[in-house]
């Protein structure tokens, strides 16, 4: 079995200021968002989109600038609410106290959602059309969040065999015994496969509204399947079925992928006009 290599969450310090490897992973979000949406220009439908339509590298930095505030925004107040909703309503001023950690994928996705919104209506864009463009862009970012998660030596798995050749020892855990890196799991799935599947099946035109719908059931499935090895929150634990909350709140988001994949499916196609 193998020893959590203790690693300074600190990167950098320069007298007062102090920059966290967590922080930069989610600048390396950020900047990998940018990356492949300057190359998710190239896709169809939006290479040949014109007019008042079309699309430029301007909306990438402007969908990047909502989606930070609806991931932060959304994020906070989902950890808040789905995970202590009881201690947070009763200190409502902590909500945002986000340097004391507490963030929620699901309800960063739901930000993400909000925001996507107003930038589609502002731009009067299709929602669906750029909901499509951004889902295979976000993955990366999800793998970037999951090398922090473990370099802060946090979210660590539940207790392995002893046999398992990856099985580690998360000191910081109270217990000596290995345990499974669940962060490395969700990086490998949330992240890279996500990524890889989800960015082979975008490169072909497909009906408003199905790559994004393959993303919330990817997402879904991937993080359904990684909760059976991850610690469930102490105060929390395992929920109705002994099932964790993650994988609960994953559930809703298999099913509305697939429905909105059928619903999508059965749309007539979209005519784009041509530059």
């Amino acid at each position: 079995m193998l020893m959590y290599p203790h690693i300074d969450p600190i990167a950098l310090q320069v007298g007062p200021i102090a920059i966290h490897w967590y922080g930069l992973t989610y600048l390396a979000a950020f900047g990998l968002f940018w990356f492949l949406g300057t190359r998710r220009l190239q896709h169809e439908p939006y290479r040949s989109l014109g007019g008042p339509g079309g699309w430029e590298r301007k909306d990438i930095e402007d969908i990047l600038f909502l989606g930070v505030a609806g991931v932060i925004i959304g994020g906070r107040l989902g950890y808040c609410f789905f995970y202590k909703p009881g201690y947070y309503l009763s200190h409502p001023l902590e909500i945002f106290m986000v340097w004391q950690g507490g963030m929620s994928f699901h309800g960063g996705f739901l930000g993400v959602i909000g925001s996507m919104i107003w930038f589609a209506h502002s731009r009067k864009r299709p929602f669906w059309q750029v909901m499509d463009f951004v889902a295979p862009c976000v993955p990366t970012g999800l793998a970037a969040g999951r090398v922090g998660n473990f370099i802060n030596g946090e979210l660590w798995g539940r207790f392995s065999s002893p046999d398992l050749p990856w099985g580690m020892v998360f000191p910081q855990s109270g217990s000596m015994l290995p345990r499974h890196p669940s962060q490395v799991y969700q990086f490998l799935l949330e992240g890279l496969l996500l990524f890889v599947l989800l960015w082979l099946y975008a490169r072909k035109e497909r009906k408003e509204g199905q790559v994004a719908a393959v993303f919330a059931m990817g997402y879904g499935v991937f993080r359904f399947i990684a909760e059976f090895y991850r610690e469930p929150d102490d105060f929390l634990g395992l929920q109705a079925l002994n099932l964790s909350q993650g994988q609960w709140l994953s559930l809703p988001m298999i099913v509305f992928g697939i429905g909105l994949w059928i619903w999508a499916a059965r749309r007539p196609a979209v005519a784009v006009a041509s530059r």
